[in-house]
């Protein structure tokens, strides 16, 4: 029969920064596994050391700083915005503007912020979900909802700067804000599949060459952008944003995504 080890073999045993040989190491662990009074005495000994690394925490958690005072305005900004956004969110601004200035001195142009309009929010959308560009992915991904809820947030915040712009610009309202909301909710579906920066840059690219592309080259309103067009983005957008608020309650969709996009 093994031999009970003594209250000091246990307590070093119990103690990671005590040595203790292998051997011995050994010859506990196999006594343990068979040996209920010792697996107790054990515990007490394991009780012992908390207790007194409970103590140390205390002390030095008392000698050091105290604790920066929470600001609720400053998480409740947190959840709907990140830092991070700021830059795009600039640059769409300044494109948009850009577009403005155009049109005015250009005015035979066809109408740059229609042209711009679908695709202004999509560099934000990308920025409010990416592992590249948020500094905090890694608590994102693991929350029980996989980011979803944290992307919807900052894609609302990202309208809430965009779709004013867009309405002092000067455009028709229904052809400027209806393909904007489009495509910003185009960008959360294909999202649940294929990453929602993927999602953002393939609508981007795909708005680019099919029709700003041809449009500057011809001069010509393009027909999807004609007054004409605004009930079908209307439909358009009711159904997308339907499915994207189906998807939003499969949030399986996003955890797949979140240790790869």
């Amino acid at each position: 029969m093994t031999p009970h080890p003594s209250p000091a073999v246990l307590a070093r045993y119990a103690d990671r920064e005590a040595e203790l040989p292998e051997v011995t190491s050994w010859a506990v662990e196999v006594h343990l596994e068979t040996c209920a009074d010792c697996r107790a005495e054990l515990a007490t000994s394991s009780d012992d050391l908390l207790a007194r690394v409970a103590v140390n925490l205390d002390a030095a958690i008392a000698a050091g700083p105290a604790p920066a005072p929470q600001r609720h305005w400053s998480v409740a900004l947190n959840r709907w915005f990140v830092w991070a956004l700021l830059p795009w969110l600039t640059m769409a601004l300044v494109l948009l503007g850009c577009a403005v200035l155009i049109q005015r001195l250009v005015p035979d142009f066809p109408q740059p912020v229609l042209l711009l309009a679908p695709i202004a929010p999509l560099p934000a959308v990308a920025g409010a979900w990416s592992r590249r560009f948020d500094p905090a992915w890694e608590l994102i991904a693991a929350t029980p909802t996989a980011g979803l809820t944290m992307l919807l947030r900052r894609t609302a915040t990202a309208l809430a700067v965009i779709v004013p712009a867009l309405a002092l610009t000067g455009a028709p309202l229904a052809l400027a804000l209806l393909p904007c909301l489009a495509f910003t909710a185009a960008s959360l579906v294909l999202g649940a599949f294929v990453g929602v920066r993927r999602a953002a840059a393939g609508l981007g690219a795909l708005w680019t060459l099919a029709v700003i592309t041809p449009t500057v080259m011809n001069t010509d309103l393009p027909t999807v952008l004609q007054p004409g067009a605004a009930p079908g983005w209307a439909l358009t957008t009711l159904a997308l944003t339907g499915l994207a608020g189906l998807l939003a309650t499969r949030t399986d969709y996003f955890h797949r995504l979140s240790s790869t996009r």
